[in-house]
């Protein structure tokens, strides 16, 4: 491949096998919550608005409660750590793009995925209620309101230099796996694919992307 290979990977329902968001919610249980959610999914408001509102529906009082909650039930898929180890001896650029929030992503990769390579919400419990901060918001050619703008981040990567790997699982990887030069997909973002006419190739667990990449032969130039 004469293009260097970075990779672009989701957290919520990619990385962990649910969408942490949505545990959150279901959990605590704030009314109104699941409105929302259906307003994202059909995208009648978008994914920063949608999260955002969601979110101001807990008290702050709730953040530790949260976090525990995360650590106790988030499940990493299968391979992640062994495809970690893949692409640190490919020496291949890895990122976590999320949109999910720090409070909970960090201490979920705590100790597996160095925070410079994490990019993801911020959060302000200096309020009654969780506020959501958005330090990676959409670029200029970008008017979907993304919260964490994942194409936005993918076109700080040169597509006549870097081969751009998007992993994903969501809606709020579509717009990064329309711009992508290769996608892997599974759950809502496969059937997105498949409606869009997006190449993908699917998975279940990180050990399928790793014998994909294997066989493509995708390393550092």
């Amino acid at each position: 491949m004469s293009r260097q290979p970075v990779i672009f990977c989701d957290f919520d329902g990619t990385v962990t096998e649910s969408d942490n968001i949505i545990a959150i919610m279901k959990r605590f249980a704030p009314p109104g919550w699941e409105a929302i959610k259906d307003d994202v999914l059909a995208r009648r408001v978008s994914v920063r608005e949608g999260v955002g509102r969601m979110f101001s529906l807990l008290p702050v009082s709730l953040k530790d409660d949260i976090v525990s909650f995360v650590l106790e039930n988030a499940k990493i898929r299968d391979g992640f750590r062994e495809f970690l180890s893949f692409v640190r001896e490919e020496e291949i650029p890895f990122f976590i793009v999320s949109g999910g929030i720090d409070f909970f992503v960090h201490p979920v990769l705590e100790g597996i995925v160095e925070r410079d390579r994490i990019f993801c919400n911020g959060s302000d419990f200096s309020g009654e209620t969780i506020r959501i901060l958005w330090p990676h918001a959409c670029d200029g050619h970008c008017r979907n309101d993304c919260g964490l703008c994942k194409p936005a981040i993918l076109r700080g990567y040169d597509p006549q230099t870097f081969h751009r790997i998007v992993i994903g699982d969501s809606i709020t990887d579509l717009q990064a796996a329309k711009l992508a030069e290769e996608v892997y997909a599974t759950d809502f973002l496969a059937k997105k694919c498949r409606e869009y006419g997006i190449a993908y190739t699917p998975f279940e667990s990180f050990h399928d992307i790793i014998r994909s990449l294997k066989r493509k032969g995708v390393r550092q130039a």
